[in-house]
């Protein structure tokens, strides 16, 4: 097997496989957000409030199998490399995505989300696989440009879902399936090994599991540090998913034309960010100055969500929020700095936990700060709170990533 740093070429060819895949990944997932919930109100008769809490339980699995599972996949690429757990993951998602495709009942259905959250959690490898074949001073680009991938699919998945939908519920299960199964025949031929067995290390449960994962972020105290603010950062991002449209229709009265629209600006502003502006800012700033400039445009675009009294005001916030990723990228790359080769998987399986516990408790933390601050028996109302906490905890970030790198 060719190693992937052994000429330009495999290089890049390697790197638009990985950007593909993820696309493809993103794609797939998204494609099935706008019909799934569909599928689970059949399951249950057309019972719509049973269908909520089902779908609830729904999401909250696929998060903690990815809490689980990548630490695990991550460990299991320092082990065998990264080739492997990624072709089996993506032949893994089509598959998953056959059987929720031929679901019969809504256990078999469950089935198929609990195995999806395991194989997409091989998104972690994907990022080791970045750090393997791009040198240390480059790495900030390469995951923006895998940060615009995913950008991609997350704005195109729901749209084709939902056009696949209405020809037919399960078409679109239909087609992720065949987007992850082509995905993976293509990567079995042209998809170089990263990591040389010299290179590679021992396995072990005690440090794959998601606590023993964890482990190795306080390795070093820069790493603590990075890995702290990291979690800010993702928490304060899931205020999004959680309110993003509620806040919208509550304060605006927008339809679901109008959010679509606005959410297809955010991930248009943010591809752009993404795969044309990291490299040049990062080369100009360094990775330092680019986490704190990006988390200071972040704490500046909650603020102006939280205090937007104006559809204007809301749509410049989207712009001045997707400079915010500048951060993501540049903390990644610094976070590969201080671990050798060997470790990349286990660092970016215990990233992926850290995902994960923000995916878990931060819905809960915006719901009920929206709902309290709506709340009509208060003299004061203030919809935009949890943009607000959301401001409060990336500059949290911003001062716990500053102080950590304060050496570089």
């Amino acid at each position: 097997m060719t190693d992937a740093h052994s000429s330009p070429k495999p290089r890049r060819a390697a790197l638009a496989f990985i950007f593909v895949t993820v696309a493809l990944d993103t794609l797939a997932l998204g494609m099935i957000i706008p019909v799934l919930p569909k599928l689970v109100e059949r399951f249950v008769g057309g019972d719509t409030a049973r269908a909520v809490g089902i779908y609830a339980v729904f999401g909250t699995v696929w998060a903690v199998m990815q809490f689980f599972f990548a630490p695990v996949l991550g460990a299991l690429s320092d082990r065998f490399g990264r080739r492997p757990v990624i072709l089996l993951s993506n032949f893994g998602l089509g598959l998953d995505y056959v059987l929720m495709a031929l679901a019969p009942t809504l256990s078999w259905l469950f089935v198929g989300r609990v195995l999806s959250g395991i194989a997409s959690a091989s998104i972690a490898t994907a990022h080791a696989y970045i750090a393997d074949v791009t040198p240390p001073e480059r790495r900030a680009r390469s995951y923006g440009l895998l940060g615009a991938a995913f950008g991609i699919g997350f704005v195109l998945g729901p749209a084709f879902g939902g056009v696949l939908g209405a020809i037919a519920p399960r078409l679109p299960f239909w087609v992720a399936a065949g987007f992850s199964l082509a995905n993976a025949a293509y990567g079995l031929l042209v998809l170089p090994e990263s990591l040389s067995p010299e290179r590679r290390s021992t396995f072990s449960w005690r440090r794959a599991n998601p606590l023993g994962s964890l482990t190795l972020l306080r390795s070093h105290p820069e790493l603590s540090g990075l890995a702290a603010a990291n979690f800010l950062v993702n928490l304060a991002h899931v205020v999004f998913p959680t309110v993003f449209v509620l806040f919208a229709g509550y304060r605006f009265g927008w339809d679901e034309s109008a959010v679509g629209l606005s959410m297809a600006m955010f991930g248009l502003a943010s591809i752009i960010v993404q795969a044309g502006l990291i490299g040049p800012v990062v080369a100009w700033l360094g990775e330092r100055r680019a986490v704190l400039v990006g988390l200071s445009f972040g704490t500046a675009g909650m603020v102006m969500f939280g205090l937007a009294t104006s559809a204007i005001t809301f749509c410049l916030a989207i712009l001045v929020t997707a400079l915010w990723g500048f951060a993501g990228a540049a903390m990644q790359g610094l976070m590969t700095r201080r671990v050798s080769a060997a470790e990349q998987g286990r660092l970016q399986g215990a990233n992926s936990s850290i995902v994960g516990v923000a995916n878990l408790i931060g819905p809960s933390i915006f719901s009920v700060t929206f709902a309290y601050a709506i709340n009509p028996s208060r003299s004061v109302e203030l919809p935009g709170a949890p943009f607000l906490l959301a401001a409060v905890m990336l500059l949290g970030s911003a001062l716990v990533a500053w102080r950590a790198t304060r050496t570089q």
